[in-house]
């Protein structure tokens, strides 16, 4: 049955809501009608509110979360790349504080010969947006029509754009609807949110970095798990390949959290500068793009290829192509010095002696919001080069007044917050007890 053949007589909303309450199953005509009626506005907010309830309190099972990823797919326009005479695989991250892998990955992946057609999001909460990094770059322009979006694809080998309106409206109206709900942590919702909009990018595979930890939406390995295991079955009922990446977020990636900061970082990583976790995160995540595009015939082989192209410039080299068709400021990328640097900077000093066995790392994102490097609210502005670097990272031996961060700032407002939450954010002991591992299971 078509979206269009479903009339509003053929069901009625009070008993769809009823049934999910009850614990009930839905049929796929029940799921597709409240999807397709809602994002026409024939449904009102309160009746989904209350559907939403109902299913975060009883759940999803496997073929209703299917039937809801591609009700939420087809409710708007799915991309066509058949022009496209290349392989074509996405990633995607569920968020972590200093995560700045897609800024090398895409071009480093691109330099091997896979396309990479990459919608982006921007910060949420305490974790920061790949399309927010993008706009520190003067000029560059993250909302492409589609045709723009097709051509630099063609052209560069990788885009980065913001989900337009016609991908996935029904997400857009939901998530709204999830945030002020409650309805955020569900597995079927987050999964259908995610795959709606990525399936609709026109890619072949999928590869995701499911975050956990301190800083990750998902605190605990077990819902990482959890998460994975339906992200990559629902991906391939859709006819995809996926795989599902479980790393760390238990301190920040990389040195620099903040928007300008963290893209000087990975054109320093881009030009050579070793940065362990970063690479090490870019090049499974990269190896497995690789793989599921038939470029390699082994993770290992795929890795290498991967750290090849960040090291011998290649990656670099397609960064700033990107930049370029994209409408960016590329003599910034060439002499990062250029970028705007705050005005005020303050050193975090460590009060004793040992190593960093815990960092909370929301501490340390919502720290560089207090700062101005994220929102309080979606109407907020950003400050692009607030932020801070890290200086002492976990299993790091700390001496008593050595620098642990340094924040970067222009406005002094709420900077005492976010220096209580820095100093909070360690755990510094006189052994070395750190359990931390970056890169755990990965799931296909």
């Amino acid at each position: 049955m078509r979206p269009d053949d479903i009339c509003p007589g053929d069901f009625r909303p009070y008993d769809i809501i009823v049934k999910k309450r009850n614990g009930s199953g839905h049929t796929p005509e029940e799921i597709q009608y409240l999807i397709h009626h809602y994002t026409k506005g024939d449904i009102p907010d309160y009746q989904i509110s209350a559907w939403l309830m109902a299913l975060f309190l009883n759940g999803l099972n496997e073929d209703e979360t299917f039937y809801l990823t591609k009700a939420m797919l087809e409710s708007g326009k799915i991309i066509d790349l058949s022009s496209i005479d290349k392989p074509k695989v996405d990633k995607h991250s569920t968020g972590g504080v200093g995560d700045k892998i897609s800024l090398m990955l895409a071009p480093a992946v691109a330099a091997c010969g896979v396309v990479v057609p990459m919608t982006s999001g921007r910060g949420l909460g305490f974790t920061g947006g790949t399309l927010d990094k993008l706009e520190s770059i003067p000029g560059y322009n993250v909302n492409l029509t589609e045709e723009e979006f097709i051509s630099i694809l063609q052209k560069v080998g990788f885009a980065m754009t913001g989900q337009t309106e016609s991908i996935a409206p029904a997400d857009k109206k939901l998530y709204a609807l999830r945030d002020v709900t409650g309805t955020i942590e569900n597995i079927s919702l987050i999964t259908s949110s995610i795959l709606s909009k990525k399936l609709a990018e026109g890619a072949d595979s999928i590869i995701m970095d499911i975050k956990f930890g301190s800083g990750a939406f998902m605190k605990t390995k077990e819902k990482a798990l959890q998460l994975a295991h339906t992200l990559s079955a629902i991906t391939k009922k859709m006819g995809k390949k996926a795989v599902c990446v479980l790393t760390s977020m238990d301190e920040p990636l990389g040195r620099a959290v903040g928007n300008s900061l963290e893209v000087i970082e990975s054109i320093e990583c881009m030009r050579g500068s070793e940065y362990k976790d970063l690479i090490a995160v870019t090049s499974i995540l990269g190896g497995y793009m690789l793989l599921t595009g038939g470029i390699v015939s082994t993770i290992q082989e795929g890795g290498i290829k991967i750290r090849e192209k960040l090291k011998n410039g290649e990656a670099f080299d397609r960064f700033i192509e990107s930049i370029k068709a994209q409408g960016g400021d590329d003599e910034l990328i060439m002499d990062t010095n250029k970028f705007e640097s705050a005005r005020y900077s303050i050193e975090i000093l460590s009060q004793k002696s040992g190593f960093v066995n815990i960092m909370n790392t929301e501490y340390i994102g919502t720290a560089a919001v207090y700062l101005g490097a994220g929102r309080f609210s979606k109407e907020d502005s950003i400050d692009y080069s607030a932020g801070i670097i890290i200086h002492k990272k976990i299993e790091d031996f700390v001496k008593t007044k050595e620098k642990l961060v340094t924040l970067y700032y222009n406005n002094a407002k709420y900077l005492n917050q976010a220096i209580d939450l820095v100093e909070k954010a360690y755990t510094i002991e006189d052994d070395n007890n750190s359990q931390f591992q970056l890169i755990h299971e990965v799931i296909q």
